[in-house]
């Protein structure tokens, strides 16, 4: 008997705890549409919209589906890059964003759709980004097309701006004007290409993997 009546407060307790705390129990709960910012939602199996990204303090979220950022910032980043486009072959993504553990990160297994991100992400699927991912890490499993330029730190697949395309841990093919990254296995197509073996015009490989260099 007192058993029960031990087990019974545990669970009245716990009830009472849970239930002031609703915000908790709500994020968790898996939704056909989501709004982003938002600290109540967490999982999205459909559509998230996200209308504005947050860098710092990102709460991680999960999409299976369809994430849509339509962040107007995105659309005056391709000409403040192309400004900078003569000097391409000096950027360098390890100089401006840290490395994110994958738990910090949003997540989408589907479709990235954006004018821009700048959340710590990883697409499994396709990303289709105008200003592509700026300020911010980005790892894409798949496919990532743009009209101007894809910055990643980790692509594995297939990586096509007319531009340029810039990773720091490329796996796959890279197609654009220029095409550039460090730590870089596949093929690359393009005007100019540069990878840690080599550089070469119209076309550029490296299938071996690179030797870490002693400090």
């Amino acid at each position: 008997m007192k058993t029960r009546i031990v087990l019974l407060t545990v669970l009245f307790f716990n009830s009472l705890v849970y239930a002031s705390d609703p915000i908790k129990i709500d994020s968790l709960k898996p939704r056909f549409f989501g709004a982003s910012p938002s600290k109540n939602v967490r999982n999205v199996n459909g559509v998230m919209f996200k209308y504005f990204d947050e860098d710092e303090n990102n709460i991680p979220k999960k999409i299976n589906g369809l994430g849509l950022g339509l962040n107007p910032v995105g659309l005056f980043f391709p000409a403040l890059l192309l400004v900078y486009l003569p000097d391409v072959g000096k950027w360098n993504l390890n100089n401006d964003y840290g490395i994110v553990p994958e738990n910090e990160m949003n997540k989408i297994n589907g479709v990235q759709l954006s004018l821009i991100n700048m959340e710590p992400t990883v697409t499994n699927g396709l990303e289709i980004n105008v200003s592509s991912n700026i300020n911010t890490y980005a790892t894409t499993n798949g496919a990532a097309l743009s009209p101007f330029f894809n910055l990643h730190h980790e692509v594995k697949g297939v990586s096509v701006a007319p531009l340029a395309n810039i990773g720091q841990k490329c796996r796959g093919l890279q197609i654009g004007l220029y095409n550039s990254c460090k730590d870089f296995r596949g093929i690359q197509i393009g005007a100019w290409n540069k990878n840690g073996k080599r550089k070469l015009p119209l076309i550029n490989w490296n299938f071996k993997k690179q030797e870490k260099k002693e400090l």
